[in-house]
């Protein structure tokens, strides 16, 4: 374990709190705080859009080709759980094994998304996180989460994590996405979480893996399919070509929500596209329309913005945008004194000196070892308080797709 002294406790500590970045600048540049479409040429665009936010950006360099309220803070379902693998997946190699019991499914409320995980059975961190990225399932999260030493510790490390990568409309609450009083990112923080998770292997793999098979116990296995019906072609949507994930979600309050990325000679675009008027696929017949758009007109486009640098890469600190949101501050505190997960204080600190320690750690691991594989791990399991989801949602009346 490293050792930090007192004033790089104070350093990192001062990351994580979003005023003590303020430099009077917006993050990303001026023009992604303006209401309306931002775009060099806005001629071309598709004219059918219906989200209430959405963002599309050059996944190498980072410029944001066209946006339309791209700081608004909404309601994010199941994209969230792109921070919790940004945040969690570099820990456990694939091949660690974790049996499930009844006390680790016991908090998990009535209406999730889930895998299906059984107690008594055996899952693999790899089946976990298929069932993460495939089925949004909030019964692999919760474990993983507990794996990680609890929900309430990784919830503070997402956070730590979005406050480094700049992610400053985003307030976690829990890890899975659910709606919380609170709970809040914008189609800007989703596309940097998209794209930082797309500079990793596994990531990129998990996102774009379209099916697998799913232990059911014995020999048994079910079949799951990714429910980025992008990448699928389920349910009436044709598959984007060169689509390679990333996360959709559903939650009643958020509506419909999903950031995707396609590859197409050799470029990668990022769409996110947050609660369009309509429900089902509109998602994706938004997001398939601006990809149309970037691939074709917006490729000569000149940037209205940037996706930013990490901090602890060297990113330049900035403040808060400050476009129009849902939700206060008042509601973010009331939230966290709810769940038990407010103020940090001290362990807040110590969460983000392991977050800085985990992002350094994850850049030697891609630079020493070849893609798909890791270096040595260490498992550490910690069995701490857990924290109740106290708001489940209804179920998607469509087939889910969070």
């Amino acid at each position: 374990m490293h050792a930090f002294s007192r004033r790089s406790l104070l350093s990192f500590t001062a990351l994580a709190a979003p005023a003590a970045a303020a430099t009077g600048t917006v993050i990303g540049g001026a023009r992604l705080a303006r209401d309306g479409v931002q775009a060099a040429v806005p001629t071309g665009l598709p004219k059918k859009l219906t989200a209430r936010a959405w963002l599309v950006a050059d996944h190498d360099t980072g410029e944001v080709l066209a946006s339309y309220r791209a700081h608004r803070r909404l309601a994010p379902a199941s994209t969230l759980k792109m921070l919790f693998a940004d945040t969690v997946l570099g820990k456990f190699e694939r091949t660690e094994r974790y049996t499930v019991t009844d006390a680790d499914l016991a908090d998990i409320p009535a209406g999730s998304s889930l895998v299906g995980l059984r107690p008594g059975l055996t899952y693999t961190v790899e089946q976990l996180w298929q069932g993460v990225f495939l089925r949004s399932g909030n019964d692999a999260v919760h474990i993983l989460a507990l794996m990680n030493g609890g929900v309430a510790r990784t919830v503070a490390e997402m956070r730590a994590l979005a406050a480094d990568l700049q992610a400053l409309d985003t307030h976690v609450v829990s890890c899975d996405g659910y709606d919380h009083t609170g709970q809040l990112s914008s189609a800007y923080d989703l596309t940097l979480f998209a794209r930082h998770g797309l500079r990793d292997a596994d990531f990129r793999a998990y996102c774009a893996t379209k099916a697998a098979d799913f232990p059911a116990g014995g020999r048994k296995t079910f079949r799951i399919e990714n429910t980025d019906r992008l990448l699928s072609g389920t349910y009436g949507v044709t598959p984007y070509p060169g689509m390679i994930g990333v996360k959709n979600g559903y939650t009643t309050h958020a509506g419909n929500t999903f950031t995707g990325a396609a590859t197409r000679d050799g470029r990668t675009l990022l769409v996110t596209v947050l609660h369009p008027e309509s429900g089902n696929n509109a998602v994706y017949e938004e997001t398939a329309d601006l990809l149309d758009w970037g691939f074709g007109r917006g490729s000569s486009a000149a940037p209205v913005g940037r996706l930013v640098e990490p901090l602890s890469e060297g990113g330049t600190p900035a403040s808060p945008s400050a476009a129009p949101h849902a939700g206060s501050a008042a509601t973010t505190e009331a939230a966290d004194s709810r769940t038990g997960w407010g103020a940090l204080g001290a362990a807040g600190a110590l969460t983000v000196l392991a977050a800085g320690a985990f992002t350094a750690r994850r850049k030697l691991r891609a630079g020493q070892h070849p893609e798909g594989t890791r270096g040595p791990v260490t498992l550490r399991l910690r069995r701490g308080a857990r924290e109740t989801t106290t708001n489940p949602q209804p179920r998607d009346p469509a087939p889910p797709t969070r």
